[in-house]
């Protein structure tokens, strides 16, 4: 096997992509769900320092999390049309698992919020929680797209601009199946490179909120 890569989309999925009204939908919600997040970061921090301004932290944090579910749920839709499956498409599966753990604590703050299991600046913390892994997941979508990018690029080039006397010396050159001393290709030691690092990022994301979580049932530091 010369290369393990899979585009993030096939051709008819891009043509699907760019057909469908739900890809303009997702450019809109995204950037309003960033600014709602940026001023609901700054009441809940205003609010941790100061005190002041409980119930505009507790009403941005509600009005953030109703923007994720309306993202969440056109999403899907999006997922579906391209990818024909309303999740864990393979294009975006570590993004999908990712994006479950920032819905669940965005919805443990409705729960905690209306049930009054948790104090204010418990919630609070809370809340910074679930912010923190919006942003994570924010930037795997933005890495994915930027390598979805980079990837197309590199195709337009090579279909607009080949270069006869590389292709001819590469020719000539023998490819070893088995470059690497584990012997996978240099292109399947890449992919398992990537989905390493990917996997240790979720579960060292994973642990701290969990760690925090923890916290904010059972302070151990009073």
């Amino acid at each position: 096997m010369e290369k393990t890569y899979r585009p993030l989309y096939t051709p008819e999925e891009r043509v699907r992509r760019d057909a469908t009204k739900w890809t303009l939908v997702q450019g809109i919600l995204a950037p309003i769900q960033f600014v709602v997040f940026l001023v609901s970061l700054y009441l809940v921090l205003r609010f941790l320092f100061t005190g002041e301004g409980e119930s505009a932290a507790n009403i941005s944090v509600v009005i953030k999390t109703l923007t994720l579910y309306t993202i969440m749920i056109t999403g899907c839709i999006w997922e579906k049309v391209v990818f024909n499956c309303y999740l864990f498409a393979p294009a975006f599966f570590w993004e999908d698992v990712f994006s479950m753990l920032v819905l669940l604590l965005h919805t443990l703050y409705l729960v905690a919020l209306g049930t009054g299991y948790l104090d204010q600046t418990q919630l609070m913390l809370l809340a910074l929680a679930a912010y923190a892994t919006y942003v994570v997941n924010a930037g795997q979508f933005i890495w994915k797209l930027r390598m979805a990018r980079l990837d197309e690029a590199k195709k337009k080039l090579a279909a607009t601009s080949p270069n006869p006397a590389m292709a001819s010396v590469q020719a000539l050159v023998p490819r070893s199946p088995t470059a690497t001393l584990t012997g996978l290709t240099v292109s399947e030691a890449e992919e398992l490179h990537r989905n390493l690092i990917q996997g240790t990022q979720i579960f060292g994301f994973t642990a701290v909120i969990a760690h925090l979580l923890a916290y904010i049932y059972s302070p151990w530091l009073k």
